[in-house]
């Protein structure tokens, strides 16, 4: 058994070690002469010299051309208006694109919808009376559009009101329940 264990730990513990290796690139000698491109092509280049000759046209290629020829003046034109109109169309659709944006960041919509049921309510409201019919829905659609200053002025009313109650109501000697009174 001991040899057994022997002969299998032997090949095993030398596949733990490691070692370097260096390896040097083998230096050959220079061909003693070199060789001339004619000689390492497998075939000879020709002597003469090759002339380009080109292919006389067609009957379709012909008929090609001439077309192109007179189409030309058309097509130059149309290049030319296309290259003329194609900023001032950018500038159009850009516009078109900022106005429909601009609508929906400020509120555009919400306050359509507030002025048309507006003029709703008040057409309901002006029923049997024709001049009723004239005065109601513009005059709440009138009112929709300026909310702004009628809150500004509500806002100013209440204020008012708010400072007439506590300057002639609530003066330190007139005040029910005070400590003073007692």
């Amino acid at each position: 058994v001991f040899k057994v264990i022997q002969r299998s730990v032997g090949p095993a513990s030398l596949s733990l070690l490691t070692l370097k290796v260096y390896a040097a690139p083998k230096k050959d000698p220079p061909p003693p002469h070199p060789k001339k491109i004619d000689e390492l092509l497998p075939y000879s280049a020709p002597a003469g010299q090759s002339k380009y000759v080109e292919e006389p046209r067609t009957q379709l290629e012909e008929s090609i051309s001439q077309l192109r020829h007179y189409c030309e003046p058309y097509t130059r034109g149309c290049q030319e208006t296309y290259s003329q109109t194609k900023p001032k169309i950018q500038t159009l659709v850009q516009w078109r694109l900022d106005s429909y944006e601009s609508p929906k960041c400020t509120g555009f919509f919400p306050r359509l919808g507030v002025i048309g049921f507006a003029g709703l309510v008040g057409l309901l409201l002006a029923r049997g009376s024709k001049v009723k019919k004239l005065v109601y829905p513009p005059g709440f659609m009138g009112l929709a559009v300026s909310e702004e200053k009628l809150y500004d002025w509500g806002l100013r009313g209440y204020i008012v009101i708010e400072d007439l109650w506590k300057g002639s109501f609530q003066k330190p000697g007139k005040v029910k329940n005070s400590p003073r009174n007692k």
